[in-house]
């Protein structure tokens, strides 16, 4: 969801960097990317590692949220593309689902708040399985609530780990990168790298290479 259905990743740094700065420390932006695609504990293990132990931790959270509240209630944008590719696959009649590292509400906020969280059959959410991405019980569960065996499913990705837990549930990955470029890891455990999701589409539609 985050960076592939709405632009959410680029307020997300901005706020952890208020948050960051805000006590005194630098939060450089190679860092954010290590933490991209991560589990919230993951997340935090990153941020511990970078900064050491006397890092003021609930400091830095409490500020993180609320910086990045701030920074929602303007408002998120969607991808390019999202809305063209959701009405395709739909007149395909293709069944949609969300895997995502963020919590229900969240997606229930962000996606509602742009009409398109009741267009997916069902949106597994953090809460919902015990293992995160990089793992693939997320969209294992997708899967299973779609009744689709996962061979036969379209992966979306933006993220490293979202490619890689894409991968390892057996989906067809197609990476759309955001802040994250590919990698020659990440060439290899997808079927195709897409520079939107219009050519997501224009795939889907059989009408692109």
């Amino acid at each position: 969801m985050d960076g592939l259905l709405i632009d959410s990743e680029v307020v997300v740094r901005e706020g952890v960097i208020r948050a960051a700065e805000a006590l005194g420390h630098d939060f450089p932006p190679q860092l954010y990317l290590e933490t991209i695609g991560r589990s919230e504990a993951d997340y935090l293990k990153v941020i511990r590692e970078h900064f050491g132990p006397d890092f003021p931790m609930a400091d830095f959270q409490l500020l993180e949220r609320q910086e990045i509240g701030r920074l929602f209630q303007a408002g998120v944008a969607l991808k390019a593309g999202v809305v063209e590719l959701i009405d395709a696959l739909e007149r395909r009649g293709l069944p949609l689902a969300v895997a995502t590292s963020s919590g229900q509400l969240t997606a229930r906020t962000h996606l509602g708040a742009h009409g398109l969280y009741d267009r997916f059959q069902t949106v597994v959410a953090r809460e919902d399985v015990p293992r995160h991405k990089p793992n693939p019980d997320p969209f294992l569960e997708a899967a299973r609530r779609l009744k689709v065996d996962p061979q036969d499913c379209l992966a979306l990705e933006d993220s490293h780990n979202g490619v890689r837990a894409a991968h390892a549930a057996g989906m067809m990955t197609v990476m759309v990168p955001d802040l994250l470029d590919p990698t020659e890891e990440m060439r290899g455990l997808c079927i195709h790298i897409a520079d939107s999701l219009h050519r997501v589409r224009d795939l889907v539609l059989g009408s692109y290479i």
